[in-house]
C-alpha cells in the first residue's frame, strides 16, 4: 500500500492518452495462468477479482502502453509493500483483543536485496529449515514432520509456503489480503489502476480526513512508506501497553481469558517480524500457554529464540535436557571467572578472593542471569540445585558449593517467598551470609546456627546435604577458620583448655560438616561426621604453644639486653603436629589459616618454623590454589625478607619448588609473586628461580605467559642498572723546571 501511493503520486496520477490500444503484458497470446488457494479465497480477493475483471465503458480510458513499465515496478514491489488490514480506531477503543488491532500493518517492504535475503531465508526455515533446539526432546524428525499437521488446527499457518511469503501466510487465515493476493489479481486483471485502487481501499487506514492529508505529505517528499511505518509502529506500541493492561486488570480468571482469546486470534502471525513482539508479549503474561503452542515454539529456532524467559520458564520445567543446554555455559563462566579471581596479577592484602561482600558477589552475571531463568518456578530452582549437587560430586569443585548459596540469597534478596519458604536450608544460609559479611561468627550467630543444626528431625537427614555443601562453600570456610583462630588466641589470653569453649566447639562441628560434604553427599549417608577427640585434646593445645612462643619470644626481645634470655627462637616442630598435618582435614585446614595468620602478622620466625611441615599436607591442600592465593598476598606485607639468602631458601627450595615440577597451579602462583617482587630479590636467586620456573613441553598457555612476563621484567630490569665506569687514570706528572742562572765564570 505505501509504495503504492508512491507510484500513483508520481508516474499514474495523470496517464496521457494513447492513440494506439496494445496489447498488455498479461493479455499476450498463451494460456492464461489462474491459480485457487486451497479453501478457496476470502470474500475480499472475490470482490477484488471481480472489479479488477470489470471491462471499461466506451467513456474509460485504457492505461497507456507508455505506463506499462511503471506499473510492472509497482506491480513487482507491492507484493511485501501492500500488506496492510483496514484500520478503524473505534475497534482498538471498543475491543483490544480484536483482530484489526493484532492484524494491522505488515512489516515495511524490503528496502534492499539483501533484506529480501534475510525474509526468505526466515521463511524458509519457518517452513521447512533446522528445528529448535529441543528436537531430541521433543521427538525430533518426527515431531518436526508432524508440526504442519498440528498447526492447521492450532492457529498457525495453515498453507505452506517458501520465501518472504511464508511469513505473511497467517494473515489470509485472519481474512487479510497480502501480497501473494494482489499479484494474483494484477496477473489476472484487464484494469491495474482500479483494481490497485480498490485494494488500497479495501486495506487503508479508513480515516476521511487522511486522504486529503496524504498529499500534503506527499508535497514535503514524505514517503508513504515512511509514513505508513510510523503508524504501525505506533499502534504496535499502544498495543503492547494494552495486552500489559489486561494482563494487570480485573480478575485473574477474567484476564486470562483475554489473553487466551487474544494469543488463539494473533498466533497465526507470530512468524511475522513486525508482529512476532505482540504475540510474545501475549504469551508472556499467560501463566500458562497451551501445549501446542509451547510445542511449535520450542520446534523453531527463531521462535524459541525470540520468546521472552516467562515463556521458556514452561517450556524448560518439563524438558529438563533442554534446560541443562542453557545452564551448562553459565555453570562453566562462572567456575572460570572464579579462576581467573584465584591467579589475579594482584597481589595484596587487602583485595584478594574474599575481598567482595556477599551481596557484591550475587550481582555478578551468571548469578543474576540464573535467578532470572528460575525466576518463581521451584522445579526449575530444583534442577538447578540437582545440577550443582551432580558437578560437585564429579569434580570436587567447591565454587559449585558457593554458587550454591548465592542463587539462594539472590532469591532471597528479591523476596521470592514461593522458593525460600519451600528451601529447608533458606534461615541458615541467611544467617550464615551474615557472618561471612561480618567476616566473624559471634556468640549470638552461633547460637542461631546450633539451631538449626540440632533442629533437623529424624526422617529429614537428607537437610544436612545441603546444609554441608552451603558450609563447603569457601567463603563459609574461610569465615569459620578465621574466626577458630581468633578464639584461639582469646583462648590464651584467658588462660583457658579449648575443650572448655563452647562456641570453639561449635565452629569445629560447622567445619567438621563443611569439610565432610563431598563424602556425605557421594555415600548418601546422612549424618554429621565423628569429630576426632585428639583434634581438641592435641593438636589445638599444640597451636596454641605456637602463640605463646611468639608472645614469649616479643615479650624477651623488647627486655634490655642484659636482661634477654640466651635461648633464641624455636625453629623444630613437634612430630605430632606434623602428623596431624597429614593426617587430619581439621587440622590441616585450621593449620593452614594459622600460617597464614602469622604471615599476615609479618611474624617471620613463626613462618620459618612452620613451613617444613607445609611439604606433606592431607590432600596436598597446603598446594590449593585458594591457600597459596592467600599466603601469596600475605607474603607481599614480607618484602624487605625476600633479599635474604636464607628467607628465599626456606620458602622456594623447602616449600613451593618441591611441588613445582608436578603442580602447574602452584608455578603459576609462584610466578605471580615474582613478577611482584622481583625487584627485591638477588640476582643470583632470580636467575635460580627464572632457570626452575621454566615451561617444559607440557606446561600450558598461562604459565608460558607469566614467565614470558617474567623474562622481560628481568630484561628490562638489567638495562636499568648502571653501567660500572672505568676507574679514572690519575693525571700525568708535569712539574715546571725552576729556571737556574748559568754560572758566571762560563
Amino acid at each position: 500500500m505505501t509504495l503504492f501511493s508512491q507510484s500513483v503520486s508520481s508516474a499514474w496520477k495523470r496517464p496521457p492518452p494513447c492513440r494506439s490500444r496494445p496489447v498488455p503484458a498479461h493479455r499476450a497470446p498463451g494460456p492464461r495462468r489462474r491459480t485457487r488457494p486451497e479453501g478457496g479465497r476470502p470474500p475480499r480477493r472475490a470482490a477484488l477479482r471481480r472489479a479488477g475483471r470489470r471491462r471499461p465503458g466506451p467513456a474509460e480510458a485504457r492505461p497507456s502502453c507508455g505506463r506499462a513499465q511503471p506499473l510492472g515496478r509497482a506491480g513487482s514491489s507491492l507484493g511485501t509493500s501492500a500488506r496492510r488490514q483496514r484500520f478503524r480506531p473505534d475497534r482498538l477503543a471498543r475491543d483490544p483483543r480484536g483482530g484489526a488491532g493484532v492484524g494491522g500493518f505488515g512489516p515495511a517492504a524490503p528496502r534492499s536485496g539483501r533484506d529480501l535475503a534475510e525474509l526468505e531465508g526466515a521463511g524458509e526455515r519457518g517452513s521447512g529449515g533446522p528445528r529448535g533446539p529441543s528436537e531430541r526432546a521433543a521427538g525430533g524428525p518426527a515431531a518436526a514432520a508432524a508440526a504442519p499437521a498440528e498447526r492447521g488446527g492450532d492457529g498457525a499457518p495453515s498453507r505452506p509456503g517458501t520465501g518472504a511469503s511464508a511469513l505473511f501466510a497467517g494473515l489470509q487465515d485472519l481474512g487479510v489480503a497480502n501480497g501473494e493476493d494482489l499479484k494474483e489479481t494484477l496477473t489476472n486483471c484487464t484494469e491495474p489502476l482500479k483494481a490497485i485502487e480498490q485494494f488500497q481501499t479495501e486495506n487503508g487506514v479508513l480515516l476521511p480526513s487522511l486522504q486529503s492529508a496524504l498529499p500534503f505529505l506527499d508535497l514535503h517528499g514524505t514517503p508513504r512508506l515512511e509514513f505508513h511505518q510510523s503508524v504501525f509502529d505506533e499502534l504496535r506500541e499502544k498495543l503492547l501497553e494494552r495486552v500489559s493492561a489486561i494482563a494487570s486488570e480485573g480478575k485473574a480468571e477474567e484476564r486470562y481469558k483475554k489473553l487466551e482469546d487474544l494469543l488463539e486470534k494473533s498466533f497465526s502471525l507470530v512468524k511475522m517480524p513486525s508482529l512476532q513482539p505482540v504475540v510474545m508479549c501475549v504469551m508472556k503474561h499467560l501463566p500458562k500457554v497451551p501445549e501446542k503452542k509451547l510445542k511449535l515454539v520450542m520446534a523453531d529456532k527463531e521462535l524459541y529464540r525470540a520468546c521472552a524467559v516467562e515463556v521458556k520458564r514452561q517450556i524448560w520445567q518439563d524438558n529438563q535436557a533442554l534446560f541443562g543446554d542453557e545452564v551448562s555455559p553459565l555453570l562453566k563462566q562462572y567456575i572460570l571467572e572464579k579462576e581467573r579471581a584465584l591467579f589475579s596479577s594482584e597481589l595484596s592484602v587487602l583485595h584478594n578472593f574474599f575481598s567482595p561482600s556477599p551481596r557484591a558477589r550475587r550481582q555478578g552475571e551468571v548469578v543474576q542471569k540464573l535467578t532470572q531463568m528460575v525466576g518463581k518456578n521451584v522445579k526449575l530452582y530444583d534442577m538447578v540445585l540437582q545440577f550443582l549437587r551432580t558437578l560437585f560430586l564429579r569434580t570436587r569443585n567447591v565454587h559449585y558449593c558457593t554458587l550454591r548459596a548465592e542463587l539462594l540469597m539472590s532469591l532471597h534478596d528479591l523476596d521470592v517467598g514461593d522458593i525460600c519458604s519451600v528451601d529447608p536450608c533458606h534461615k541458615f544460609t541467611w544467617c550464615l551470609d551474615a557472618c561471612i559479611r561480618e567476616r566473624f561468627v559471634d556468640s549470638k550467630r552461633a547460637r542461631e546456627l546450633q539451631g538449626f543444626l540440632d533442629g533437623v528431625k529424624k526422617g529429614q537427614e537428607q537437610v544436612l546435604g545441603d546444609l554441608s555443601m552451603i558450609l563447603c562453600d569457601p567463603f563459609a570456610i574461610n569465615t569459620l577458620s578465621l574466626s577458630t583462630v581468633r578464639h584461639l588466641q582469646e583462648l590464651v589470653s584467658l588462660e583457658t583448655l579449648p575443650r572448655d569453649s563452647p562456641d570453639l566447639l561449635l565452629l569445629l562441628r560447622l567445619l567438621a560438616l563443611g569439610q565432610g560434604a563431598w563424602d556425605m553427599i557421594d555415600s548418601q549417608v546422612f549424618k554429621e561426621p565423628r569429630m576426632e577427640v585428639e583434634l581438641i585434646t592435641k593438636f589445638l593445645p599444640t597451636l596454641m604453644s605456637f602463640v605463646v612462643d611468639d608472645h614469649a619470644f616479643n615479650v624477651d626481645q623488647k627486655l634490655p639486653a642484659e636482661e634477654r634470655a640466651p635461648a633464641s627462637y624455636p625453629t623444630t616442630l613437634p612430630e605430632s603436629f606434623t602428623k596431624f598435618l597429614q593426617e587430619q582435614r581439621m587440622a590441616c585446614e585450621v593449620g593452614l589459616y594459622y600460617v597464614l595468620h602469622i604471615t599476615k602478622q609479618r611474624n617471620k620466625n613463626a613462618l620459618l618454623r612452620l613451613l617444613p611441615g607445609l611439604v606433606e599436607t592431607f590432600s596436598d591442600l597446603a598446594f590449593g590454589d585458594i591457600f597459596l592465593h592467600l599466603l601469596m598476598g600475605n607474603l607481599a606485607l614480607l618484602a624487605e625478607e625476600f633479599a635474604l639468602e636464607d628467607f628465599c631458601s626456606s620458602l622456594f627450595d623447602g616449600f613451593l619448588l618441591t611441588a613445582s615440577p608436578r603442580k602447574e597451579n602452584v608455578q603459576r602462583h609462584v610466578l605471580r609473586l615474582l613478577l611482584h617482587l622481583h625487584h627485591r630479590v638477588a640476582p643470583a636467586r632470580l636467575q635460580a628461580l627464572q632457570k626452575a620456573l621454566e615451561p617444559s613441553g607440557q606446561s600450558g598457555e598461562a604459565v608460558r605467559e607469566l614467565h614470558s612476563q617474567l623474562s622481560e621484567k628481568l630484561e628490562q630490569l638489567d638495562q636499568r642498572k648502571p653501567s660500572p665506569t672505568p676507574a679514572a687514570e690519575p693525571p700525568a706528572l708535569e712539574l715546571p723546571l725552576p729556571a737556574v742562572p748559568a754560572p758566571a765564570g762560563l
